[in-house]
């Protein structure tokens, strides 16, 4: 069931119950109302018809006639009953027809003079306890109620219809407002189904204003953006790995072909050998770092996580770096740390970090023909910064916005070897640790590059 008629119907239901409620309320009042009044009225007939019976020497008899012509219609059915009650035999005279309980009765002798009532059959009954002359007597008076009863069931039957026109006016009104209300929604539905990966150009035309709508036309907008980056980059990738892995794979398999067509000296097929092992090892150190790259975009869950000292893990790198390329002079400043040792640590993955500084601080010796490297470490306000400095050739200031993009490498650094993955790959890292990555530079003079990220204190 669609939200539109969802809501229609949640609409017609709460109306539908306010509707009953101010029905039900309003026929109780109302049958209140004329029961009463019914009862008053023949409470007015017993007690004039005890007078009538009683007081005719007292006041004369002709104006109670007349006061009864003029202001006492006789009420549907009425019928009178006048019983003699033997106090000492407990004896009614004569007995009425009516089979009226015995209780009623009772009811008025214990009443004192007071009107007593009762219902059966619809018909109501009222009694009085009169004495005169030492005797006592019951004054009883019937009728029924008919035009309260017809009044009744009118009112009952315009209630029903009320509530059946009105429950159908309410929802038609709440399907048409309803529509009317999601139609924007409708449109921005039959606007997204026409947009696939062939057309991830288009967008979404936001209306003005601060609704839910536009709010919602201008979040598709933005995950588009990001699903067309994602697929450029991704075509961009597989473009560029295909590349890059073809190129040691063609020289692999034409040095064998060459060493392979005649009987070579021990000499030859030794260079030989030794181009496939160095082409094999480019491809080797290549395929490990698109690995890294495709799992550093994982959501960093299944990773393994330690609480790293980044003090340590600078040391760390600074004797990686060594190892590999012993003539680097990567220079150590870790300025004024704290005591506390949580204000240098955080929650990460020791290896991928080290990997991404390492990745980094070997980029800065390759670009800088191993000029002097700084690799500094500061705490601030619960804030780790990490600094790389290098004075090398540095990025041109118009590149510099692509050198995330895997497999781009800068118009300058054609005499490097590489392969443009290792700052993708050190910003994917650095982002699964919640920090961040930024990059300054300046085309021969250096490159400066800063990390951040937050310390477990």
């Amino acid at each position: 069931m669609k939200i539109q008629t969802q809501t229609a119907l949640l609409f017609t239901v709460l109306t539908a119950l306010l509707i009953l409620l101010i029905s039900f309320t309003t026929y109780y009042l109302v049958t209140r109302y004329a029961s009463n009044d019914f009862l008053k009225r023949l409470e007015l007939r017993v007690r004039v018809a005890a007078k009538l019976r009683f007081e005719q020497n007292k006041v004369s008899t002709v104006t109670y006639q007349e006061l009864r012509r003029q202001y006492l219609e006789v009420l549907p059915r009425e019928q009178e009953y006048l019983l003699t009650w033997d106090s000492v035999a407990n004896i009614f005279h004569p007995q009425v027809k009516s089979n009226l309980p015995q209780s009623f009765y009772r009811q008025i002798i214990a009443a004192e003079g007071k009107t007593v009532f009762i219902e059966k059959n619809k018909v109501h009954y009222a009694g009085i306890l009169y004495r005169d002359e030492g005797k006592n007597y019951l004054v009883i008076k019937s009728a029924v109620n008919e035009f309260g009863n017809n009044l009744l069931s009118t009112l009952f039957r315009i209630k029903v219809l009320i509530f059946i026109v009105g429950v159908l006016l309410v929802f038609t009104a709440g399907i048409f407002f309803s529509r009317k209300t999601f139609q924007p929604l409708r449109q921005l539905i039959s606007k997204v189904q026409d947009i696939s990966a062939h057309n991830l150009h288009l967008r979404l035309e936001p209306k003005k204003g601060k609704d839910e709508m536009t709010e919602l036309a201008h979040t598709f907008n933005t995950m588009l953006d990001r699903l067309q980056t994602a697929f450029e980059t991704q075509n961009n990738f597989v473009s560029n790995a295909s590349h890059e892995l073809r190129t040691p794979l063609t020289t692999i398999m034409g040095e064998a072909d060459i060493a392979l067509k005649k009987a070579r000296t021990n000499e030859e097929y030794r260079q030989s050998l030794q181009v496939i092992l160095n082409e094999a090892m480019k491809l080797d150190h290549l395929t490990s770092s698109l690995l890294a790259l495709a799992q550093s975009g994982f959501d960093g869950k299944k990773q393994r996580r330690t609480v790293v000292r980044m003090d340590e893990l600078l040391v760390e790198v600074k004797h990686a770096v060594d190892q590999l390329h012993p003539d680097n002079k990567v220079q150590l400043h870790f300025g004024e740390l704290p005591p506390n040792e949580q204000q240098l640590s955080v929650e990460g993955n020791y290896h991928l970090l080290k990997l991404a500084l390492t990745n980094i601080v070997m980029n800065a010796c390759k670009y800088s023909n191993d000029r002097p490297v700084q690799l500094s470490l500061q705490v601030e306000k619960g804030k780790i910064r990490i600094g790389i400095i290098d004075e090398g050739i540095g990025i041109p200031s118009t590149e510099l916005k692509y050198v995330f993009e895997p497999f781009y490498r800068a118009s300058n650094t054609d005499r490097f070897e590489g392969h443009g993955v290792g700052l993708p790959l050190a910003r994917n890292i650095i982002r699964l640790h919640d920090g961040e990555l930024m990059i300054r530079s300046e085309e021969g003079k250096g490159t400066a590059v800063e990390i951040i990220l937050n310390s477990q204190h």
